[in-house]
Parts: structure tokens; C-alpha cells; sequence
């Protein structure tokens, strides 16, 4: 009696992390064993990098937000308080967006800290 291997699941499986590996280099690619390794790596750090890439995003924006109001001459935690007492419900996106592409709305939006 011959010797069963699970033929198909295991090819399936080993097909589906050399198609993952696609692009590697050298034996991380055609190697099953390495390519496997390379691949669960790959995959813990896309899982990590997804939160980490909205932490990052979110510094980016305060960063923003915190030079533009800075040449108005307030801070930023002075100014995101005096936004929320005046009643402006705007994200941090899009307040980065507004004083990247719009001065003058964000100076209108200034002004308004200031008078809080």
C-alpha cells in the first residue's frame, strides 16, 4: 500500500504561500520553507502597519495644524479647545487640509479661536 501525503491539500497550501512570495528574492521566492518564514513575517508587519499607519497619519496632521497656527501666532491645544467651545466639529484631517490648501479659511477659523 503506497504511503498518502495529503497530496493536494498540502500542494494547495504550498502554492498559496509561493504565490504570497511572488516578488521576493531568490530562495524567499521558489523555496517553500523560507518563502513561508518571509511570508508570516510579511503578514505580521501588514497587520501592525495598519494601526500604525493611522497613528502616524493622525502626527502628520497635528503637526500641520500646529505650524499653521503657530504663524497666527496661538498654539495647538489652545486652538483645537477654542474650535470646540465655538462649536466647530472638524476633524483633525481636515484641519490639516484646510491649512495646507486654504489659508484663508483657516485664518476665518483663527479669528474664531481667538474670539472664544
Amino acid at each position: 500500500m503506497s504511503r498518502a501525503t495529503h497530496g493536494v491539500a498540502s500542494r494547495r497550501r504550498k502554492k498559496k504561500v509561493l504565490k504570497k512570495a511572488k516578488g521576493y528574492f531568490g530562495g524567499r521566492r521558489k523555496l517553500y520553507r523560507t518563502a513561508r518564514e518571509t511570508v508570516n513575517r510579511a503578514m505580521v508587519y501588514s497587520y501592525r502597519d495598519r494601526r500604525n499607519k493611522k497613528r502616524e497619519f493622525r502626527r502628520l496632521w497635528i503637526a500641520r495644524i500646529n505650524a499653521a497656527v503657530r504663524a497666527h501666532g496661538l498654539s495647538y491645544s489652545f486652538f483645537i479647545r477654542a474650535l470646540k467651545k465655538v462649536g466647530v466639529n472638524l476633524d483633525r484631517k481636515n484641519l490639516a487640509d484646510i491649512a495646507v490648501r486654504d489659508s484663508a479659511t483657516f485664518a476665518k477659523l483663527v479669528e474664531m479661536a481667538k474670539t472664544a
